[in-house]
């Protein structure tokens, strides 16, 4: 790659040379920006002897308070590096913005598929779909399991109050990033915060878990979970609620696309099959689900708000893929009427 390629977001001299002052790996380097991101930009980093790597860093522009902390995403990785969470090795953390401008983290390159579409799905044998729905589960539940102070994230967040936090950071992220008024936000909103449950109990929360996040073995397993960003401790059900979040069932057509298209194809478990899995596995009620189900719709809304503003302010570098910015301003309106559906207001 020239470096008139490189691509946008990336310092070339000062990366590469970041790389060899703070690594084995040594120049020259290439750079390519992995397409699909919609928060954090991902890119793959190529090495003279044909290694890859992944290069993350926050989009550039203004950026909202306390969102895209890649710091916060290496940490995470870094303290699960030795559980049986399945995360990438990690190379290293620059957080010295002279560097490239923001903080970033480079971890190895994890061989795999990512379900990220209906047409990779295709591609996805139909007793493998039903494998990878159960190793999800598994893979869940396993991260629901790990002891946070054992791994040394007992300070990462409050130990309390995790839906009335996500309440308020979202709210407040609407308010920042959003381009019209939607009143549904609100009066969602306001139903959580009146009716949020008790007596949860707290775990490591991914807060973004799904198909699209997770490196896939074509075999089934998780090979890798991605995308900890949103990670904090919390109630572990909003997790679950935020992977049926993404799920579709064939039943329902009217759903939005993205990871909810590809699980209406034969061979993938319904959104009740797959809470079931999680409930034998946790021993726990789903007595509540349907709150955090509204809760992960709502929270969507409201993060797809931010991810819509950034692209119409082209703060996402540029794409390979094409975006529908009309039609992804219409899916921030639809999952706020999701989840007023779902809580009845």
């Amino acid at each position: 790659m020239s470096e008139q390629n490189t691509p946008v977001g990336i310092n070339r001299e000062n990366v590469t040379r970041w790389f060899e002052e703070h690594t084995e790996i040594t120049g020259p380097l290439d750079f390519g920006l992995i397409a699909g991101g919609r928060s954090n930009m991902t890119f793959t980093v190529t090495d003279a002897a044909d290694r890859k790597f992944v290069l993350r860093r926050p989009p550039m522009g203004p950026l909202l308070p306390s969102a895209h902390d890649v710091a916060r995403e290496h940490r995470l990785m870094h303290a699960l590096q030795d559980s049986d969470v399945p995360v990438p090795r990690l190379v290293g953390l620059c957080q010295d913005e002279a560097v490239n401008e923001r903080d970033f983290y480079v971890m190895h390159y994890l061989d795999g598929v990512v379900v990220r579409d209906a047409e990779i799905g295709a591609t996805i044998p139909v007793e493998i779909r039903t494998r990878m729905c159960h190793e999800l589960i598994n893979t869940l539940c396993t991260l629901h399991r790990v002891d946070i102070d054992e791994v040394g994230l007992g300070n990462l967040a409050k130990r309390t109050g995790y839906i009335e936090r996500q309440i308020k950071r979202w709210s407040g992220q609407w308010e920042q990033s959003k381009t019209r008024e939607l009143p549904v936000i609100d009066r969602v909103a306001d139903y959580l915060r009146a009716n949020i449950p008790t007596d949860a109990p707290t775990t490591i929360a991914h807060g973004d878990y799904r198909l699209s996040n997770c490196m896939m073995d074509p075999a089934g397993p998780v090979a890798g979970v991605l995308d900890w960003e949103l990670c904090t401790l919390g109630d572990p059900m909003a997790d679950l609620a935020g992977l049926l979040g993404y799920w579709h069932d064939p039943e329902n057509v009217e759903e939005e696309k993205g990871d909810a298209e590809i699980t209406a194809a034969p061979g993938w478990l319904s959104q009740q099959e797959m809470a079931g899995l999680y409930a034998d596995q946790m021993g726990v009620s789903l007595e509540q689900v349907d709150y955090y189900r509204g809760w992960a719709s709502w929270r969507l809304a409201c993060i797809s708000e931010g991810v819509y503003a950034r692209y119409l302010n082209g703060q996402q570098g540029e794409q390979d893929e094409e975006l529908d910015l009309d039609e992804y301003k219409q899916g921030v309106e639809s999952r706020a009427e999701r989840a007023a559906a779902i809580l009845g207001v």
